[in-house]
C-alpha cells in the first residue's frame, strides 16, 4: 500500500477496535457483516469506485455507504464501515482488501473472546495442509469459473464436525474471494490468528513427524533467535530424506538432506 492507503487502513482499524467492545457476538457478527458488504462490492464496481472516489468528500461517501448498507448492517458494522470509506485511499482495492482483513480479525476477536483462537489457528494451517496435499481439491477450490456457492459448500462439507465455525466462515470467504494462492492465503489468515497471541509462526517442512519433546525444544531454540513465542506448524515432506526446512516469515533455514546436496552440488560446480 501507498502512504495514504496505510494511514487509512490504520484509521480504519481503529475504529473496528472502537466498535468491538461487548460480548464476543459483537465482533462475530461485525466479522460476517463486513464480508457481507465485501461481497457486494466485489459484484458492482460502480458502487465500490465511488466509495473510494477521492474526488468526492469523504462525508458524501460516508453518507453514500450509510444510504446503501445502514439498513442492512448492525451498528457496530456501520461504524467501521462509515469511518473506512470516508478516508482517502490510494486505490480502490486498498479500501476493499482492508474490509476483508477487518473482517477477519473481527473473526479472530470473536474467537479469542471465546478462548478459541488457538483451535481456530491450528484448523486454518490443517486445512492449509490439506489442501496443499490434493492438487484435485485445491484446483476445484480455486477454480475461478465455478460458482462461489458450490466452493463454500464443498468447504463446508470438508470441515462439518470438524472445525470451529469461525474457521468454517474464515474459510468460505477466502475461497469464495481467491485472488492469488489458495495455500499462501491460508497460512496467511493461520499467521494472523497466531500474530493476535502475540506469536510468531515457523512453518516447519520434516522428513519424518517430530516428537512433542521436539517441537517444544525448537520453538524454544526459535524465541532465543526471535525474541518472541513462536508457533511451530509441523509438514511431513519424505521427499527431503532427513532434517528439517523451517521457514519463519522471509527468513528460511534448511537443515535438510536435500538442502545440503544442493548445496553441496552448487560448490562442486
Amino acid at each position: 500500500m501507498y502512504a495514504a492507503s496505510r494511514e487509512a487502513s490504520s484509521r480504519s482499524r481503529e475504529a473496528l477496535r472502537a466498535a468491538l467492545t461487548g460480548s464476543d457476538s459483537v465482533a462475530a457478527t461485525t466479522g460476517s457483516e463486513l464480508f457481507a458488504v465485501v461481497a457486494v462490492l466485489d459484484d458492482q464496481r460502480s458502487l465500490r469506485v465511488a466509495l473510494a472516489d477521492v474526488s468526492v468528500p469523504g462525508s458524501v461517501r460516508a453518507e453514500l455507504s450509510e444510504r446503501v448498507f445502514g439498513a442492512k448492517v448492525s451498528a457496530a458494522t456501520q461504524a467501521v464501515l462509515t469511518t473506512a470509506v470516508a478516508q482517502d485511499w490510494s486505490r480502490t482495492s486498498d479500501l476493499v482488501d482492508t474490509l476483508v482483513l477487518l473482517g477477519q480479525e473481527a473473526l479472530l476477536e470473536s474467537a479469542s473472546e471465546r478462548g478459541r483462537l488457538d483451535a481456530v489457528e491450528d484448523e486454518l494451517f490443517r486445512l492449509g495442509r490439506i489442501i496443499a496435499d490434493n492438487p484435485e481439491l485445491e484446483q476445484a477450490l480455486s477454480d475461478r469459473g465455478k460458482p462461489a456457492e458450490g466452493k463454500r459448500e464443498l468447504i463446508a462439507r470438508l470441515l462439518s464436525g470438524k472445525a470451529e465455525p469461525i474457521t468454517v466462515t474464515l474459510a468460505e470467504q477466502v475461497v469464495t474471494r481467491q485472488r492469488g494462492s489458495l495455500g499462501v492465503a491460508i497460512d496467511e489468515l493461520s499467521d494472523l490468528a497466531a500474530a493476535r497471541r502475540e506469536q510468531i509462526v515457523a512453518h516447519v517442512r520434516a522428513a519424518i513427524d517430530l516428537a512433542p519433546q521436539q517441537r517444544e525444544r525448537l520453538a524454544a531454540s526459535l524465541r532465543r533467535i526471535y525474541g518472541k513465542p513462536v508457533t511451530v506448524h509441523v509438514q511431513v515432506d519424505p521427499s527431503l530424506l532427513s532434517g528439517l526446512v523451517v521457514r519463519v516469515g522471509d527468513d528460511v533455514i534448511d537443515g535438510s538432506a536435500t538442502g545440503r546436496l544442493e548445496r553441496l552440488r552448487r560448490e562442486l560446480a
